[in-house]
């Protein structure tokens, strides 16, 4: 897939409020500074499409960017994040729960894990979460480009084993990534439009 168009559309705190189009929708969370903004840059192709920040919490809203008039990127906001009043954290929470649980449209999420991390228990947690309510969902690691291969094979399989330990029967199908080297780029666009494909023919949207 070639991204041709890539357009900001709407930021809100509340689900009701999200674009009414029918149209699929691929949502991106992870930990607080654990890239995302910069990976959906390197995406899209824009340099500030997403606002990067070296200041947790920066992402505070559900942020709809619509891809090529036909599918709608979705940046929510961190969990974990650090410098937040646990009034504020309650509120973030809660949005990020009634996202994944009653929007529609969402055919798929991605949970970001720093790749130069161990298992990380809240990203064990919002995983098991995401299973729970049944969400399709995938693993991108990122900053690959800041570790050894060996290391980035290590800790994948970390996850692997933390996950069966979990009751998982396999690891969820997930990509390695970096922003600054464009890595695992072609390989999430190929899934994203694949998945479309899918939707389409179907006529589900």
């Amino acid at each position: 897939m070639e991204i041709h168009n890539a357009e900001f559309i709407i930021s809100n705190s509340e689900v009701s409020k999200c674009p009414k189009e029918p149209l699929p929708e691929y949502a991106f969370i992870g930990r607080s500074n654990v890239g995302k903004s910069s990976l959906i840059n390197m995406l899209t192709n824009h340099k500030n499409l997403a606002k990067t920040s070296g200041k947790p919490g920066k992402t505070q809203l559900i942020n709809h960017f619509k891809i090529n008039q036909n599918w709608f990127l979705v940046d929510l906001p961190g969990y974990g994040y650090a410098r937040v009043s646990k009034k504020t954290k309650e509120v973030f929470q809660k949005f990020i729960t009634d996202y994944f649980e009653k929007r529609e449209q969402l055919v798929c999420g991605f949970v970001l894990i720093d790749i130069r991390l161990e298992a990380q228990k809240i990203d064990l947690e919002f995983i098991t979460y995401l299973g729970e309510i049944q969400v399709p969902f995938c693993i991108i690691f990122t900053k690959a480009d800041k570790i050894s291969k060996t290391k980035i094979d290590s800790h994948i399989a970390a996850y692997r084993k933390a996950l069966l330990a979990n009751n998982w029967e396999e690891m969820p199908q997930h990509f390695v990534t970096s922003s600054t080297e464009g890595t695992g780029r072609k390989e999430l666009l190929e899934f994203i439009d694949s998945v479309n494909q899918e939707m389409f023919k179907d006529n589900g949207f």
